[in-house]
C-alpha cells in the first residue's frame, strides 16, 4: 500500500463513527448560516450592490476582492459572496466528519452531500446574475436556491439530532389529518415564498438603479403572494388547536406553536412594510423571517411525517 493512501486511511480511522456533538453544531451552524445569506442577500438588494462587484468570480477584473476605491457596496457585495464560500467550507468538513457514518446514517450523510452540492450550484447562478445585470428572473432563482438550502439544513438538523429520521425515537404516528395538514403548511409556505420573488422582482429594490424589473403589476403580485399566506394561517390555527391537548415539550405541539408565532410575526412584517412605502429595514426583517418560515414550516412535516422507524401505528 502506498504511503498516500495509507496517510488517507489513518485520517479515515480518526473521523467520528457515531454523530458526536461537533457533527451536531455544524448543522445548526450550516441552517444559521444559511438563513444569514439569505438576510445577506437582501442587503445587497436594498443597498444597491448588486454590482458591487461588476464581474465575477473575480470581484474586478483586476481583483479577487473588492477594493477601497469600490466603497460600501463593493465590500457588502464581497461579505455575501464571502459567506458563500464559508458555507461551503463548513458543507464539506460536515460531509467529512460523516464519510465513516455514510452508511449506517445515509439519511445524513446524503443530507450534507446534497448541501455541499447545491452550494456551488447557488456560487454559479450569483455569477450568472451579476453577469445578466441583475436579471429579476435570475435573482429570484438565485434568492430560490439559497431557500432550497435552508430546507435541506433544517432536514439535517432535524436528522443530527435524531428528531426525525431511522433513529428517531418510537413513537405514535400522528393522525392522518395532522400529516396532511402539516403538509399543506409546508406546501403553502415553499409558495408563499416563490410568489414574493414575483414581489420584490416588480419592487423598488432592484439592487441596482440601472437594473431591469419584472413587468408586473406589483398589486397583483402582492395580492397573489398573500393567497397562500391566508391559507398557511388558517391551517397553523387549525394544527395548534388539534395538538394542544398533546401537553408541553410534545415535539409536534411546540411545532405547530413555533408555525404559528412565525407566520403571524411574518405576516404583520409584510404588511407594515407594505403599508409603509417598503422601507430597507423592514425588507431586510422580512428576509429574515422568510428564512425562518421555511425553517419552521420544514420542521413541521419532517416531525409529522417522520417520526422514527418503528413508530407505533396510531390508535
Amino acid at each position: 500500500m502506498s504511503q498516500g493512501n495509507t496517510a488517507l486511511q489513518n485520517f479515515a480511522e480518526r473521523l467520528p463513527r457515531t454523530v458526536t456533538p461537533a457533527i451536531k453544531r455544524l448543522s445548526v451552524a450550516s441552517l444559521i448560516g444559511q438563513g444569514v445569506l439569505i438576510v445577506s442577500g437582501g442587503v445587497v438588494r436594498v443597498t444597491g450592490s448588486g454590482l458591487g462587484c461588476p464581474t465575477w468570480p473575480k470581484c474586478t477584473a483586476e481583483s479577487l476582492t473588492n477594493t477601497p476605491e469600490m466603497g460600501i457596496h463593493g465590500f457588502i457585495e464581497f461579505a455575501n459572496r464571502t459567506l458563500t464560500f464559508a458555507l461551503a467550507a463548513v458543507g464539506l468538513v460536515l460531509l467529512v466528519m460523516l464519510w465513516n457514518l455514510r452508511k449506517e446514517r445515509k439519511d445524513l450523510f446524503w443530507l450534507a452531500a446534497a448541501l455541499l452540492g447545491v452550494i456551488p450550484a447557488q456560487a454559479v447562478i450569483g455569477g450568472i446574475t451579476v453577469l445578466t445585470g441583475l436579471n429579476p428572473y435570475v435573482v429570484s432563482l438565485h434568492f430560490l436556491v439559497s431557500a432550497a438550502l435552508v430546507v435541506i439544513s433544517m432536514l439535517l438538523v432535524n436528522r443530527a439530532y435524531d428528531r426525525t429520521g431511522a433513529t428517531a425515537p418510537a413513537v405514535a404516528r400522528p393522525r392522518p389529518i395532522i400529516r396532511q395538514l402539516s403538509v399543506v403548511a409546508a406546501a403553502t409556505s415553499y409558495l408563499a415564498v416563490v410568489l414574493g420573488t414575483l414581489v420584490t422582482g416588480s419592487g423598488p429594490h432592484s439592487g441596482d438603479s440601472t437594473s431591469p424589473r419584472m413587468e408586473l403589476d406589483g398589486y397583483f403580485a402582492t395580492r397573489l403572494h398573500a393567497l397562500p399566506v391566508y391559507l398557511l394561517v388558517a391551517t397553523a390555527v387549525v394544527l395548534v388547536v388539534l395538538l394542544w391537548r398533546n401537553g408541553r415539550g410534545d415535539i409536534l405541539r411546540n411545532a405547530s406553536l413555533l408555525l404559528l408565532g412565525s407566520v403571524i410575526l411574518q405576516g404583520f412584517i409584510g404588511y407594515w412594510q407594505y403599508f409603509t412605502g417598503i422601507p430597507i429595514t423592514l425588507v431586510i426583517f422580512h428576509m429574515a423571517g422568510a428564512s425562518l418560515m421555511l425553517t419552521v414550516a420544514t420542521n413541521m412535516f419532517d416531525v409529522a411525517l417522520n417520526r422514527g422507524r418503528d413508530a407505533l401505528a396510531a390508535k
